[in-house]
């Protein structure tokens, strides 16, 4: 048994998924409730899962405006933090956050239509001590 919120369990599994716009719901809830040291960790988790969703609406601006925000709030929480790899979802988030600074406001269409081949440079969130 863990002692993590439902909630944010429900979070992990939806961002795992890809379901970027359910984990906003899931984790803004769990997130608006909270208190630090949770309520600044819950918030730059799910900034960076908006910032995904905005990637699929092509909203070039948005996302990386969302995972310059997520990326800043978790360093904090490293290495790990409420069962995940915060470590790894920073590094993950960076690359992306590179790449899209470098196609720009004009690759977005071509980028998200190859993430629908292949969209392993999206972050992930690796679980350490939760396992789904």
């Amino acid at each position: 048994m863990n002692d993590y919120p439902a909630e944010w369990l429900q979070g992990i599994k939806e961002f795992k998924a890809g379901e970027y716009y359910a984990c906003h719901d899931t984790l803004e809830a769990l997130w608006m409730d909270a208190i630090d040291p949770d309520k600044k960790f819950y918030q730059g988790v799910l900034q960076i899962a908006v910032a995904c969703y905005h990637i699929h609406n092509r909203n070039w601006r948005g996302a990386v405006i969302l995972l310059g925000e997520g990326i800043g709030r978790l360093p904090y929480y490293q290495p790990v933090y409420a069962g995940i790899d915060v470590t790894q979802l920073i590094k993950d988030s960076r690359n992306l956050l590179t790449i899209l600074q470098s196609i720009g406001t004009e690759g977005i269409g071509d980028f998200v239509d190859r993430l629908a081949e292949d969209a392993s440079v999206l972050p992930s969130i690796v679980t350490i001590k939760y396992r789904s």
